[in-house]
């Protein structure tokens, strides 16, 4: 029988562990599950490559030009017309963080520590993509607040519906049908489109105390769940949407795949260190972890500044780091409704 101290090098097996806290972290985001956030191949693919930022060109629709009328003159020459292009640029996100030895010991007793570990570090994860989800929308709904600049395409505040008013009233100010559908109306007869809303929690009391909201049975993962749905569009719950002190509250509207995600493979995505110095001598381990990631809101180009591994999270959602390139409102798969829900 070996002899020894279990480590974490010993039960890590790298081949084994990245991939399964790669899938895993996909797998219990809410927001991919629901649909917002679509895993894309090609992201995937530009993350294996070079290059901090990606240039995705794209075809736009044809012009509604008035047609030609037929005749039968064979000097009338009909002309051409040409079919534009745009660019999206997508942004690659490295980030990493490490966990020393001493916050795992739990887990190393369990009867399978790689996955138990896993588990924790893919759970990390996934709140850490929602978090950056959370920061593109916000930079993208502050840009759309802005004077269009800089050649992009959309018109001041058209992905919004603001209904806070300049003091609380109930009724009034507060969430319900009526702006629900204002809101859906701001993409005009895509608004079908639209099959997601995302709410702090207090608008989601205030709904099910409205009595709003159905439940529908569902197998997420093999798990029978019910899932809340209003008017026909799956309600998420996140508490990091923003709310400020004055009452102010937003709720995010969304088209499934609004925002594209891909993921890639740092050089190293884990490795194990030890320093038997730590602890006065009596040694410390330590797990690094490394994830590759391209989160981006279809229909924009991302403008802002970015170190080596890419923008933080304040970055991501300024309003001066995203720029409009899709010609039409209705092609931006998302809405915003802004109320006041409380004094």
């Amino acid at each position: 029988m070996a002899k020894g101290v279990v480590r974490l090098s010993d039960v890590i097996v790298p081949e084994i562990f990245n991939p399964y806290v790669q899938l895993q972290t996909t797998e219990l985001s809410t927001l991919i599950q629901a649909g917002v956030i679509a895993l894309d191949a090609r992201l995937n693919s530009n993350l294996a490559g070079e290059g901090l930022t990606f240039n995705v060109p794209f075809f736009k629709d044809l012009d509604q030009d008035e047609e030609n009328i037929s005749n039968d003159d064979p000097a009338v020459k009909s002309t051409p017309n040409k079919i534009g292009t745009g660019q999206e640029v997508q942004i690659r996100l490295s980030r990493n963080n490490s966990w020393s030895s001493m916050d795992l010991t739990a887990d190393l007793l369990a009867h399978d520590p790689m996955t138990n570990i896993g588990n924790r570090l893919a759970t990390y994860w996934s709140l850490r993509l929602q978090r950056a989800f959370l920061s593109v929308a916000q930079g993208v709904f502050a840009h759309s607040e802005t004077t269009p600049a800089g050649g992009s395409t959309h018109t001041a505040k058209d992905l919004t519906h603001d209904i806070k008013g300049t003091t609380f009233v109930e009724g009034t100010t507060t969430f319900g049908g009526k702006a629900f559908i204002d809101t859906l109306l701001t993409m005009g007869d895509h608004m079908g489109d639209l099959s997601i809303i995302c709410v702090h929690s207090l608008v989601y009391g205030q709904m099910r105390k409205n009595n709003m909201i159905d439940f529908i049975p569902v197998s997420i993962n093999g798990a029978a769940q019910s899932v809340p749905t209003f008017q026909g569009l799956q309600v998420v719950i996140n508490d990091n949407i923003p709310v400020k002190s004055d009452g102010t509250v937003e709720s995010w509207l969304f088209a499934r795949g609004a925002f594209a995600l891909g993921t890639g493979s740092a050089k190293t995505p884990t490795e194990t260190w030890r320093d038997p110095a730590a602890g006065n001598g009596s040694g410390q381990e330590v797990l690094f972890n490394r994830v590759e990631w391209a989160l981006h809101p279809v229909g924009y180009a991302y403008i802002g500044t970015a170190a080596a591994g890419g923008p933080n999270n304040a970055t991501l959602a300024a309003a001066a780091s995203w720029k409009r390139v899709f010609p039409e409102r209705k092609m931006i798969k998302m809405a915003r409704l802004i109320t006041r829900e409380f004094k």
